[in-house]
């Protein structure tokens, strides 16, 4: 959704207005908090398709219309395209009413006769910055730049007006790795770990994920997650750049290679399973189907509809979900939630308590379910297998870990699997010879 901007013309000679369409922001809450923020130091740590460019430009466009020079500079080629179409599209009305002037071999759009001025550049080193100044600089792919784009040449070139400086990157993988001009390529993950202990106000740190972008389209996310490992798909979707050890991940014993499969129809005569995590803003769910000869257990749908649906409507798609199956068992919720289970088995969809109460019990059930192998994972399930891949245990004084899950809270997916899983006990399952599932 765009807003449209009556905004003067930037000579103040000229009477006549101008209206102009800038994105809106608003419905993106990261992007919205990176454009109110007032810190002279902004660091953005996001996913790939996040909306990280269209922030850029949006922001660098309404800088350059108050009258500031921006520079926005980034590696790759196809970033600065990117760019360049969201400021073209955005100011091209001034630049055709002739109160622009537009540069395309320079990227850059300017107010002839000042110093108001809105350019990109690509920028793999300082060498290539060199030269210019700004009040509103962004180093876009900043992981890939080498150091010495911020240090050498950045820093100075704010100096003239005391400017704003926005970083932006996505941890690095080992593929991006080779085409890094960086000296150390953990540099920026280094320069948003110190802005987090910064106390001063001069920097802000933003965190958001693919899954965070309200645009993008949640199918073409769930394809371009299949083919990836859980490192990869921690880095790239999540936007996680901590460095973790394997005995950190509170379900190391899920062996990805093996458990996580492409799609397959389910059998009708297979038995189903659901785990639900109750919550008016975050609910979610899972649906697992066994297979009688094996007793492995298949988790082939997630749930997670956001806010502002009723238990009626929750009911009304779960039953769609498993129209033609057989549903044994609905499990979900804390001993606390008794109220919220019969509401849901008042519209037809009765959820028992959990079988075990406490939560490392019922994470202690799933990890043994694990460790034989004996859940599986259909690979276009990212919200579950992102879970999987960032849940990690929280540490002590003494960097190891501790029994506690950090911000267990906000994994959803997991607690309704742990829920249902956790009615099952891995020792009384037959342990077969290795199974191989494909398409």
């Amino acid at each position: 959704m765009n807003r449209t901007l009556e905004l003067p013309v930037i000579s103040s000679q000229e009477e006549l207005q101008v209206p102009i369409t800038l994105r809106n922001l608003s419905r993106h809450p990261f992007q919205a908090l990176i454009q109110k923020s007032k810190a002279k130091r902004i660091i953005v740590r996001a996913g790939r398709r996040g909306g990280k460019t269209v922030t850029a430009a949006t922001i660098g466009v309404d800088k350059f219309l108050t009258g500031k020079r921006v520079l926005y500079a980034t590696p790759p080629s196809e970033q600065l395209d990117a760019w360049w179409f969201e400021v073209v599209r955005a100011l091209m009305p001034l630049v055709d009413a002739g109160l622009l002037t537009k540069n395309e071999t320079e990227h850059s759009i300017e107010l002839a006769g000042t110093q108001n001025r809105i350019r990109g550049k690509t920028a793999w080193n300082a060498d290539t910055m060199r030269g210019d100044y700004a009040d509103h600089l962004t180093l876009d792919e900043f992981q890939l730049m080498n150091e010495g784009a911020w240090d050498d040449v950045g820093q100075p070139m704010l100096l003239d007006k005391n400017g704003d400086a926005l970083f932006i990157y996505t941890p690095p993988s080992l593929s991006s790795q080779g085409v890094s001009r960086a000296r150390d390529p953990r540099h920026a993950a280094k320069m948003f770990r110190k802005a987090l202990e910064d106390k001063t106000g001069l920097w802000e740190t933003v965190h958001f994920t693919s899954l965070d972008n309200p645009f993008i389209s949640q199918d073409a996310l769930a394809m371009v997650s299949q083919g990836m490992a859980l490192a990869s798909y921690r880095r790239e979707i999540l936007a996680e750049d901590d460095e973790i050890e394997p005995s950190w991940l509170v379900y190391s014993k899920f062996n990805e290679r093996v458990c996580k499969i492409p799609r397959f129809p389910i059998k009708a005569e297979w038995p189903i399973y659901t785990g639900h995590d109750f919550g008016a803003a975050n609910p979610a769910a899972v649906f697992l189907a066994q297979n009688p000869g094996t007793g492995d257990f298949f988790v082939f749908r997630e749930y997670l509809p956001g806010a502002g649906f009723s238990t009626a409507q929750h009911v009304q798609v779960f039953q769609e979900i498993a129209k033609g199956f057989n549903v044994l068992r609905r499990v979900g919720g804390s001993h606390q939630e008794e109220e919220i289970r019969q509401g849901y088995g008042a519209h037809g969809w009765p959820i028992t308590e959990p079988k075990l109460n406490r939560v490392n019990a019922q994470v202690d059930r799933v990890i043994g379910l694990m460790e034989l192998n004996k859940v599986f994972i259909f690979e276009d399930l990212y919200h579950l297998l992102g879970d999987v891949a960032n849940c990690i245990w929280k540490l002590g004084v003494d960097g190891k870990p501790t029994d506690e899950i950090l911000n267990e809270q906000k994994f959803h997916c997991l607690a309704a699997l742990r829920y249902i899983g956790s009615d099952f006990m891995p020792e009384t399952i037959t342990k077969r010879a290795r199974r191989i599932y494909s398409v």
